[in-house]
């Protein structure tokens, strides 16, 4: 959603850490770039001419005369700026001391508030919790009967008894006292616009009920109608927070950066997927550095450590470490993979990531994933268990097996050995490292700093490093000058002949 806006604020940020000295009128120019950048993502005016007045008033031309890097202070007070932008802290849902808690779900028709209410429901069952949906929502066919699927599915409890929404409601809060649910979420009926019936009908279910939280759903494809429609929400009732809905989408997320200044409340949950899984609390921070090009590991750890069976990754990590790792080690390992996520969005999260190595993350096909599948299932076991018996008739007869060509099996098992390698020097300490970091952790640990304090610095070791060494993954597609592109050394001539390198 952020991907126009990233590459502009990039580009600013490059161009004033090339600089050794930024004069007030390179300040006021990046500001005025900076102002046209957050217009054009859809940012409301106001909002756009607070931010740069506040990124001046964090950079003192003073200030930055007497720093050796300038241009880095600049990129850090917009950083600063993003997140308070963005709602400051991340929001911390406490519990009503006598349960149920109540969760009052408010907005237009088509916003994904049925939706919403379910994902909710498995987020707060993922604490520890046990919530209750209540479906208030009697005006739209069947959104009772696609609440009660996604209940299911969520693997929580279900109520909707009577024909007014406020009864509904009220008796969905005395199930969940009576059954001992500790979440009770309200799904309500929304419009195509607001109207007065709406507002009429949602405010008597929040007086019925008296919900602990109000959360407003935005679609935050919608732009600035979106910040409208919480304003006038928000005159109805107390709303608490709001929930942005398909994050993950390509307009130019300009909701998500004008809510929480235009509103002054923060945005509480985020709505990134289809799946039920696909919703977590809104990070301010996290947010403000995958816009700055950061990247966010937090995140990626999170995303693992809920989708990764950790004891059947520590015996695959323990094999490859010793040089047993195997083809089924390697599908195993594969099939995890997925489960958090296309292999593009995962490679978006890492720090260090360039434009060029984002674009080509974004080009990465999640299909290939099978392909690879389809020739190690091709595989015999003894094949997948010592992939050095696998010789030029059995590659044919895989290639035969899994629909691809010989030259493709034999890719996958050198770069299937090439880790393996790899990983058997890691485990006995030769973990490459990159110059001007340290190996193993304490490396990675100093990347993932300066993917913050200074990512041109880290974009350039990791160019000096050439990668470290690693073998590239199968379905990554090659970044320009990499694998016998412009940058290669050895250039093939016309005749076929290679060009020795210089020295020889």
């Amino acid at each position: 959603m952020f991907d126009a806006l990233s590459d502009r604020l990039e580009r600013i940020g490059g161009r004033l850490r090339s600089r050794g000295r930024i004069t007030p009128a390179d300040l006021a120019e990046a500001l005025s770039e900076i102002r046209t950048a957050l217009l054009e993502a859809d940012v409301e005016l106001s909002v756009a001419r607070a931010f740069c007045d506040n990124v001046a008033a964090r950079c003192s031309v003073e200030a930055l005369s007497k720093s050796l890097t300038p241009g880095q202070q600049v990129v850090k007070a917009v950083h600063e700026e993003l997140i308070a932008v963005l709602g400051g802290e991340t929001l911390k849902i406490s519990y009503a001391s006598r349960p149920p808690t109540v969760i009052l779900l408010a907005g237009l028709q088509g916003a994904g508030k049925t939706t919403t209410a379910a994902k909710l429901a498995q987020w707060f069952k993922a604490q520890g919790r046990n919530p209750l949906l209540v479906a208030a929502d009697l005006q739209r066919p069947a959104a009772i009967e696609q609440l009660r699927i996604l209940a299911e599915q969520a693997g929580v409890a279900f109520s909707s008894s009577g024909t007014d929404p406020v009864d509904v409601a009220r008796h969905g809060v005395e199930e969940g006292f009576r059954l001992g649910r500790d979440v009770v979420i309200l799904d309500t009926a929304g419009r195509l616009s607001i109207d007065q019936a709406l507002m009429a009908e949602v405010a008597a279910i929040s007086a019925a009920t008296s919900p602990h939280y109000t959360f407003l759903v935005i679609d935050a494809m919608t732009g600035q109608d979106a910040v409208h429609t919480a304003k006038a929400f928000d005159e109805t009732l107390a709303l608490d927070g709001v929930v942005l809905t398909k994050l993950d989408g390509d307009a130019r997320g300009g909701a998500a950066l004008s809510v929480k200044y235009v509103l002054g409340k923060p945005i509480a949950f985020a709505s990134t997927g289809e799946k039920l899984g696909d919703l977590d609390l809104f990070h301010p921070d996290r947010m403000a550095d995958r816009i700055l090009g950061m990247g966010d590991v937090l995140s990626l750890i999170e995303q693992a450590e809920r989708t990764i069976d950790t004891e059947q990754a520590a015996q695959s990590a323990a094999r490859m470490l010793e040089g047993t790792f195997t083809f089924d080690d390697f599908l195993d390992q594969m099939n995890q993979v997925k489960k958090m996520g296309s292999i593009g969005g995962l490679m978006k999260l890492m720090p260090g990531m360039s434009k060029q190595m984002r674009d080509a993350a974004s080009q990465i096909d999640d299909g290939e994933i099978a392909r690879i599948e389809g020739m190690v299932h091709s595989m015999t076991k003894a094949e997948r268990q010592n992939p050095d018996l696998i010789d030029r008739s059995r590659q044919a007869r895989i290639a035969r097996g899994s629909g691809r060509s010989v030259a493709d099996v034999a890719q996958l098992i050198k770069q299937f050995k090439q880790m393996s390698k790899m990983m058997k020097s890691l485990g006995a300490g030769k973990m490459p490292s990159i110059p001007g970091l340290g190996g193993g952790l304490s490396g990675a640990r100093q990347m993932a700093q300066l993917a913050k304090s200074d990512p041109a610095q880290l974009q350039q070791l990791l160019g000096q490093s050439g990668g470290g060494g690693l073998p590239s993954a199968p379905w990554a597609p090659k970044a320009p000058g990499v694998g016998g592109g412009a940058g290669s050394k050895n250039k093939k001539k016309k005749g076929g002949r290679v060009t020795p390198p210089k020295g020889r």
